[in-house]
């Protein structure tokens, strides 16, 4: 990985615009994702700027500077289908989804960054035709494996259309924490027009940035996320590529998502009022405002030194403490608060595809849960880094808290769980 891996670009992603503002800025990390072998140990992982950057045109919050796409996604290790939280949301909105479109069975379903096939698979159980595409080789490999078919590259304007000319013309397409990852969203938007059937929708789920500032939700910003997303500016951007946003629903996954519907510009179903009544909340509490994320950086900081703190005086104590869960967000966490291997001892993590890596950076070995029970090395403490997980994983293990461990909450708020 080099310099070459990084370019920096000086317009906006949205509208084009030059007039882009330094709004926050954390510490430089590694790849969010990038966890290394034994063999690659010793191979230094360089850090990446997190700058985020506001368009003072259409009022976008975005990095400027863009890893390598091949780099993020091609050797991807985060999977859908191991968590249950998330699992049972993917029914639910495939169910919501089948509710809105009306779709007959045998209509086709693509969905893009498709990762492990999750969210299809229930689309295929109501009768759908299903195709993923994602460009993690190995997971799409194991997704068509599954029953998933899935093409194992970037969702473009050309792949558009030869999935068109495939008769893939597209009832719904669904794109979900990806929207956040493309740096060339215009060209994705163009590509889903290209393949939506008429009365075809596209539906999206992303971060919800008015969530990220109202629970100081900050470790959702990594180098995968390019885009930090309002439905203002998303409004006038769909506009432009030949679609129209008909509604903007807020969710619960990642501590607050946005899930956007679309629609071809004078298509089949009305503009919800939720549309608006976001646009007003954002105008309201000053989402293109400078102001608002230079205060936002400031509450930041005041979540660190309690939080070090607790870490070092029981650390200071001779207790062990594991990082709880391996997500992108904790590679944010433990670089922007200097949580380094000087605290944590190792992390679990429920992915076969993380265990027995080590975690970018700081490479801490990532074990199963189980680790947590076995006497060798059984932690006083485990720092929930997963904390949106926080509920399921503290009713998976209560036998932990039972023995005497304790749970460490870091957000949104900090939090002590015991016995």
């Amino acid at each position: 990985m080099s310099a070459i891996s990084l370019r920096t670009r000086d317009d906006c992603r949205l509208c084009g615009s030059r007039q882009l503002d330094q709004a926050l800025s954390l510490n430089a990390t590694p790849l969010a994702n990038a966890f290394v072998t034994d063999a690659e140990l010793a191979v230094p992982q360089p850090r990446f700027p997190l700058n985020l950057w506001l368009c003072r045109a259409c009022g976008h919050l975005q990095l400027r500077d863009v890893v390598d796409p091949e780099l993020l996604f091609r050797n991807y290790v985060y999977v859908s289908g191991t968590s249950p939280v998330f699992v049972e949301h993917f029914r639910r909105y495939a169910e919501a989804m089948l509710a809105f479109t009306r779709m007959p069975a045998g209509s086709a379903v693509v969905e893009i960054g498709s990762n492990d096939g999750t969210l299809l698979r229930f689309f295929q159980q109501a009768g759908m035709q299903v195709l993923g595409v994602d460009p993690a080789r190995a997971i799409a490999a194991q997704a068509t494996a599954s029953g998933i078919s899935t093409r194992p590259d970037f969702f473009t304007p050309e792949m558009a259309r030869a999935l068109k000319r495939e008769r893939w013309e597209a009832r719904l397409i669904a794109a979900n924490n990806v929207f956040a990852h493309a740096d060339d969203l215009g060209g994705m938007v163009d590509g889903v027009a290209h393949l939506l059937a008429p009365a075809g929708v596209f539906v999206f789920e992303v971060s919800y940035l008015v969530d990220v500032l109202d629970k100081l939700l900050f470790d959702t910003i990594y180098h995968e996320h390019v885009s930090y997303h309002t439905v203002t500016p998303l409004r006038d951007f769909f506009r432009r590529h030949g679609l129209e946003l008909v509604d903007a629903i807020r969710v619960d996954p990642h501590g607050g998502s946005l899930r956007g519907i679309a629609q071809r510009l004078g298509g089949p179903w009305p503009v919800s009022p939720r549309v608006e009544e976001l646009v007003a909340l954002e105008r309201e509490r000053g989402m293109a405002s400078l102001e608002t994320y230079r205060t936002f950086h400031d509450r930041i900081a005041g979540l660190k030194a309690p939080l070090l703190e607790l870490l070092r005086s029981r650390k200071a104590q001779g207790r062990r403490i594991a990082g709880f869960g391996a997500p992108a967000k904790a590679t944010t966490l433990m670089f922007h608060f200097d949580i380094g291997p000087d605290l944590v001892d190792y992390v679990v993590d429920d992915s076969p595809w993380k265990q027995g890596l080590y975690s970018p950076g700081h490479h801490l070995p990532v074990r199963p849960a189980s680790a947590l029970y076995e006497s060798s090395l059984r932690p006083n403490d485990a720092l929930i880094l997963a904390w949106n997980f926080a509920p399921s994983i503290l009713a998976k293990h209560r036998a932990f808290l039972e023995g005497g461990g304790e749970f460490i909450v870091p957000l949104p708020a900090l939090e002590v769980v015991k016995r």
